[in-house]
């Protein structure tokens, strides 16, 4: 039976101060974890520890990676890693400034690269990664992000082996409502997320909290290494 505790076990979760490592952070504290949780934004560390309560914060770019291996030599090796992190937007790559899309890569890829480079797990502790749907169904709208998310699939089923006894899996979630859409005027959100919903075989877009759960149960569950689990309420097939 796999236990649904993690009693004293160390976790640190790369962009945990909001939407699905927020939502990560929270389900492992309520498992007895410890928590650690990295984002750039000291007001929004401030803002998910005072929601959380117990967990140390650290205010670093994943982009730097000096900044990222400091936080593993500074510590004692971590039980489970997870790397939610991304500073990105969603677009054709023809329609905008090439360094945009070299922006979005080093914020998605080489930031997961500088903490799969760094990171200091136990043996039989894990690495998950957050790719997306677009990594196997890539669309002309969201050219880079296809690309990165393909990337990530493929970058954790290749330290799955490099890394092991330490467990690597990649969790892929389809269209979520989450904060990363607060970027667009609420009417635009809603309307997206509507027609998201509306494609759909459950008949709606998917939250934080549904990956996270994927997210936990990969650590949990030992004899998961390899994996890119799809969470995306049939996106991939519809």
């Amino acid at each position: 039976m796999i236990s649904d505790r993690m009693d004293g076990e160390r976790v640190i979760v790369f962009g945990g101060s909001s939407g699905v490592g927020l939502a990560v952070a929270e389900q492992c504290l309520a498992r007895g974890a410890q928590v650690t949780i990295a984002s750039r934004t000291r007001k929004r560390l401030d803002a998910a520890a005072a929601q959380l309560g117990a967990v140390e914060t650290i205010a670093v770019d994943i982009r730097d990676a000096v900044a990222v291996a400091c936080i593993f030599e500074e510590r004692e090796a971590f039980d489970h890693v997870v790397v939610s992190a991304a500073d990105l937007q969603t677009s054709p790559l023809r329609s905008r400034p090439l360094v945009e899309a070299r922006e979005a890569m080093d914020s998605k890829l080489w930031g997961a690269l500088h903490v799969a480079h760094a990171a200091n797990i136990r043996d039989g502790g894990s690495l998950t990664l957050v790719s997306g749907m677009l990594g196997v169904r890539p669309s002309g709208g969201a050219t880079v992000l296809s690309v990165i998310n393909a990337a990530l699939d493929t970058l954790a089923k290749a330290l799955a082996t490099e890394m092991a006894p330490a467990r690597v899996n990649c969790v892929s979630p389809g269209r979520l409502d989450t904060p990363w859409w607060d970027r667009l005027p609420e009417d635009q959100k809603r309307a997206l997320l509507d027609a998201t919903a509306a494609r759909l075989p459950v008949n709606r877009v998917g939250g934080a909290d549904e990956i996270a759960g994927q997210i936990v149960h990969i650590m949990l569950n030992g004899f998961m290494t390899g994996s890119v689990i799809l969470v995306d309420g049939g996106g991939s097939v519809s």
